[in-house]
Protein backbone atom coordinates (compact mmCIF):
# COMPACT_ATOMS: atom_id res chain seq x y z
CA UNK A 1 0.00 0.00 0.00
CA UNK A 2 1.43 3.59 -0.99
CA UNK A 3 2.24 5.92 2.18
CA UNK A 4 -0.56 8.86 2.21
CA UNK A 5 0.63 12.20 1.18
CA UNK A 6 0.44 15.44 3.86
CA UNK A 7 -1.84 17.79 2.10
CA UNK A 8 -0.43 20.04 -0.60
CA UNK A 9 -1.11 23.89 0.30
CA UNK A 10 -1.93 26.29 -2.50
CA UNK A 11 -0.56 29.88 -2.53
CA UNK A 12 -2.09 32.04 -5.29
CA UNK A 13 0.07 35.06 -5.97
CA UNK A 14 -1.45 38.11 -7.09
CA UNK A 15 0.98 40.81 -7.97
CA UNK A 16 0.01 40.64 -11.46
CA UNK A 17 -3.24 41.34 -10.82
CA UNK A 18 -1.63 45.01 -9.73
CA UNK A 19 0.68 44.91 -12.76
CA UNK A 20 -2.04 45.11 -14.99
CA UNK A 21 -4.06 47.70 -13.45
CA UNK A 22 -1.10 49.68 -13.02
CA UNK A 23 -0.24 49.89 -16.48
CA UNK A 24 -3.34 52.67 -17.28
CA UNK A 25 -3.14 53.67 -13.67
CA UNK A 26 -6.54 53.92 -10.99
CA UNK A 27 -7.76 51.38 -9.31
CA UNK A 28 -8.70 48.42 -11.03
CA UNK A 29 -8.51 45.45 -11.87
CA UNK A 30 -8.55 45.02 -7.50
CA UNK A 31 -5.86 42.76 -6.75
CA UNK A 32 -7.62 42.49 -3.03
CA UNK A 33 -10.58 41.19 -5.12
CA UNK A 34 -8.24 38.79 -6.95
CA UNK A 35 -7.45 37.93 -3.41
CA UNK A 36 -10.80 37.00 -2.30
CA UNK A 37 -11.62 35.22 -5.87
CA UNK A 38 -8.75 32.89 -5.10
CA UNK A 39 -10.07 32.18 -1.67
CA UNK A 40 -13.93 31.12 -3.42
CA UNK A 41 -11.80 28.73 -5.46
CA UNK A 42 -9.54 26.79 -3.25
CA UNK A 43 -6.54 28.73 -2.34
CA UNK A 44 -4.95 28.30 1.12
CA UNK A 45 -3.00 31.62 1.28
CA UNK A 46 -2.53 34.98 -0.85
CA UNK A 47 1.09 36.06 -1.62
CA UNK A 48 2.27 39.27 -2.69
CA UNK A 49 5.42 40.25 -3.67
CA UNK A 50 6.08 44.60 -2.42
CA UNK A 51 9.04 45.97 -4.45
CA UNK A 52 11.11 48.91 -3.71
CA UNK A 53 10.09 50.23 -6.78
CA UNK A 54 6.03 49.46 -6.31
CA UNK A 55 5.56 48.07 -9.85
CA UNK A 56 2.59 45.76 -9.23
CA UNK A 57 1.53 45.30 -5.29
CA UNK A 58 1.01 48.66 -3.50
CA UNK A 59 1.64 49.79 -0.11
CA UNK A 60 -1.82 50.10 -0.12
CA UNK A 61 -2.41 47.18 -1.24
CA UNK A 62 -0.52 45.49 1.14
CA UNK A 63 -2.93 47.28 4.27
CA UNK A 64 -5.84 45.73 2.71
CA UNK A 65 -4.83 42.25 2.16
CA UNK A 66 -3.82 42.44 5.87
CA UNK A 67 -7.51 43.92 7.33
CA UNK A 68 -9.93 42.36 4.96
CA UNK A 69 -8.74 38.64 3.54
CA UNK A 70 -8.91 35.95 6.21
CA UNK A 71 -6.58 33.49 4.34
CA UNK A 72 -2.48 33.35 5.23
CA UNK A 73 -1.36 36.29 3.63
CA UNK A 74 2.64 35.44 2.58
CA UNK A 75 4.58 38.30 2.09
CA UNK A 76 7.28 38.09 -0.30
CA UNK A 77 10.16 40.72 0.16
CA UNK A 78 13.87 42.03 -0.18
CA UNK A 79 16.01 42.29 3.12
CA UNK A 80 15.64 46.01 3.45
CA UNK A 81 14.88 47.87 6.48
CA UNK A 82 12.06 49.62 4.99
CA UNK A 83 10.22 46.13 4.06
CA UNK A 84 10.91 44.76 7.41
CA UNK A 85 9.35 48.41 9.05
CA UNK A 86 6.57 47.18 6.48
CA UNK A 87 6.59 43.74 7.88
CA UNK A 88 6.08 44.88 11.38
CA UNK A 89 3.97 47.30 11.03
CA UNK A 90 0.85 44.57 9.24
CA UNK A 91 2.23 41.01 10.53
CA UNK A 92 1.83 39.25 7.71
CA UNK A 93 1.13 35.41 8.26
CA UNK A 94 4.84 34.84 6.72
CA UNK A 95 7.39 36.64 4.77
CA UNK A 96 9.19 35.07 2.45
CA UNK A 97 12.93 36.79 1.86
CA UNK A 98 14.04 37.13 -2.38
CA UNK A 99 16.24 38.58 -4.47
CA UNK A 100 15.34 41.88 -5.61
CA UNK A 101 16.77 44.06 -8.72
CA UNK A 102 15.65 46.81 -9.88
CA UNK A 103 15.94 46.51 -13.93
CA UNK A 104 14.90 42.28 -13.94
CA UNK A 105 11.01 41.60 -15.08
CA UNK A 106 10.81 38.87 -12.73
CA UNK A 107 13.30 37.24 -9.57
CA UNK A 108 16.12 35.81 -11.50
CA UNK A 109 16.80 32.65 -9.19
CA UNK A 110 16.85 31.71 -5.54
CA UNK A 111 18.64 34.40 -2.85
CA UNK A 112 22.33 32.99 -2.19
CA UNK A 113 21.79 32.48 1.50
CA UNK A 114 25.33 31.63 1.81
CA UNK A 115 26.58 34.32 0.39
CA UNK A 116 24.31 36.70 2.27
CA UNK A 117 24.06 35.30 5.46
CA UNK A 118 25.52 37.85 8.17
CA UNK A 119 23.68 40.58 6.32
CA UNK A 120 20.29 38.12 6.34
CA UNK A 121 20.81 37.19 10.10
CA UNK A 122 19.19 40.32 11.69
CA UNK A 123 16.15 40.22 9.32
CA UNK A 124 15.08 36.94 10.26
CA UNK A 125 15.56 37.79 14.14
CA UNK A 126 13.18 41.30 13.71
CA UNK A 127 10.79 39.17 12.05
CA UNK A 128 10.96 35.62 14.01
CA UNK A 129 10.80 37.97 17.79
CA UNK A 130 7.74 39.88 15.99
CA UNK A 131 6.36 35.79 15.68
CA UNK A 132 6.72 36.09 11.88
CA UNK A 133 7.00 33.12 9.93
CA UNK A 134 10.29 33.28 7.92
CA UNK A 135 10.43 32.02 4.45
CA UNK A 136 13.86 32.01 2.13
CA UNK A 137 13.28 31.62 -1.22
CA UNK A 138 16.57 29.83 -2.36
CA UNK A 139 18.02 27.21 -5.39
CA UNK A 140 17.68 23.51 -4.81
CA UNK A 141 21.09 23.34 -3.30
CA UNK A 142 22.42 21.82 -0.24
CA UNK A 143 24.66 24.58 0.81
CA UNK A 144 21.55 27.21 0.80
CA UNK A 145 19.44 24.38 2.74
CA UNK A 146 21.83 23.92 5.52
CA UNK A 147 22.50 28.12 5.53
CA UNK A 148 19.08 28.80 5.75
CA UNK A 149 18.41 26.29 9.19
CA UNK A 150 22.08 27.76 10.77
CA UNK A 151 19.89 31.08 10.16
CA UNK A 152 16.77 29.82 12.09
CA UNK A 153 14.30 30.33 9.07
CA UNK A 154 10.95 28.20 9.40
CA UNK A 155 10.66 27.67 5.65
CA UNK A 156 12.50 27.03 2.18
CA UNK A 157 10.88 28.14 -0.94
CA UNK A 158 12.52 26.20 -3.69
CA UNK A 159 12.97 27.84 -6.99
CA UNK A 160 11.46 25.67 -9.38
CA UNK A 161 12.18 28.18 -12.51
CA UNK A 162 15.27 26.18 -14.03
CA UNK A 163 12.48 23.02 -13.92
CA UNK A 164 10.04 24.82 -16.12
CA UNK A 165 12.63 26.48 -18.50
CA UNK A 166 13.78 23.32 -20.03
CA UNK A 167 12.41 20.26 -21.23
CA UNK A 168 13.29 16.05 -21.73
CA UNK A 169 15.82 15.03 -19.85
CA UNK A 170 17.02 17.85 -18.87
CA UNK A 171 13.21 18.63 -17.17
CA UNK A 172 13.94 15.66 -15.45
CA UNK A 173 17.66 16.62 -13.97
CA UNK A 174 16.21 19.65 -12.22
CA UNK A 175 12.85 17.57 -11.19
CA UNK A 176 15.50 15.02 -9.48
CA UNK A 177 17.34 18.39 -7.42
CA UNK A 178 14.16 19.45 -6.37
CA UNK A 179 13.11 16.09 -5.23
CA UNK A 180 16.40 15.65 -3.23
CA UNK A 181 16.27 19.13 -2.07
CA UNK A 182 12.77 18.58 -0.43
CA UNK A 183 14.83 15.78 1.04
CA UNK A 184 17.66 17.45 2.62
CA UNK A 185 14.82 20.40 3.82
CA UNK A 186 12.94 17.49 5.34
CA UNK A 187 15.99 16.18 7.20
CA UNK A 188 17.00 19.61 8.64
CA UNK A 189 13.58 20.28 10.00
CA UNK A 190 12.31 23.24 7.33
CA UNK A 191 9.02 23.69 6.23
CA UNK A 192 9.20 23.01 2.44
CA UNK A 193 7.63 25.02 -0.48
CA UNK A 194 7.90 25.32 -4.18
CA UNK A 195 7.27 27.89 -6.81
CA UNK A 196 7.97 29.92 -9.75
CA UNK A 197 6.86 29.45 -13.16
CA UNK A 198 4.77 26.31 -12.53
CA UNK A 199 1.42 25.74 -14.93
CA UNK A 200 -0.81 23.36 -15.89
CA UNK A 201 1.70 21.55 -17.81
CA UNK A 202 4.74 21.33 -15.23
CA UNK A 203 2.71 21.44 -11.99
CA UNK A 204 2.19 17.81 -11.06
CA UNK A 205 5.67 16.30 -10.64
CA UNK A 206 6.38 19.06 -8.59
CA UNK A 207 3.20 18.37 -6.49
CA UNK A 208 4.04 14.65 -5.82
CA UNK A 209 7.17 15.62 -4.18
CA UNK A 210 6.46 13.70 -0.93
CA UNK A 211 8.33 17.03 1.47
CA UNK A 212 6.68 19.68 -0.50
CA UNK A 213 3.76 21.06 1.72
CA UNK A 214 2.92 24.38 -0.78
CA UNK A 215 3.34 25.79 -3.90
CA UNK A 216 3.14 29.45 -4.56
CA UNK A 217 1.60 30.07 -7.99
CA UNK A 218 0.91 33.46 -9.68
CA UNK A 219 1.52 34.82 -13.28
CA UNK A 220 0.55 31.72 -15.02
CA UNK A 221 -2.82 31.58 -12.94
CA UNK A 222 -3.55 34.87 -14.08
CA UNK A 223 -1.97 34.88 -17.81
CA UNK A 224 -5.19 31.98 -17.68
CA UNK A 225 -7.41 33.73 -16.30
CA UNK A 226 -7.91 36.23 -19.48
CA UNK A 227 -8.94 33.19 -20.99
CA UNK A 228 -11.36 31.03 -18.25
CA UNK A 229 -11.71 33.24 -15.27
CA UNK A 230 -9.67 33.35 -12.27
CA UNK A 231 -11.32 31.24 -9.85
CA UNK A 232 -11.70 28.34 -12.91
CA UNK A 233 -8.13 28.59 -13.63
CA UNK A 234 -7.03 28.09 -9.74
CA UNK A 235 -9.77 25.73 -9.31
CA UNK A 236 -8.19 23.60 -12.55
CA UNK A 237 -4.79 24.11 -10.60
CA UNK A 238 -6.13 22.51 -7.32
CA UNK A 239 -7.56 19.77 -9.00
CA UNK A 240 -4.13 19.14 -10.55
CA UNK A 241 -2.41 19.59 -7.39
CA UNK A 242 -4.57 17.22 -5.62
CA UNK A 243 -4.69 14.22 -8.49
CA UNK A 244 -0.58 14.46 -8.83
CA UNK A 245 -0.33 14.26 -4.56
CA UNK A 246 -2.46 11.13 -4.75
Amino acid sequence: MSAVLPPLRLGVNIDHVATIRNARGGRLPDPVRAARLAAAAGADGITAHLREDRRHISDDDISRLAREIDLPLNLEMAATEEMLAIALSHKPHACCLVPEKREEKTTEGGLDVAVGHRALAPFIRSLRDAEIRVSLFVDPEDVQLAVAKALGADIVELHTGAYCEVEGDARQAELARLRRAAETAARLGLECHAGHGLAFDTVQPVAAIPNVVELNIGHFLVGEAIFVGLEAAIRRMRVLMDEARR
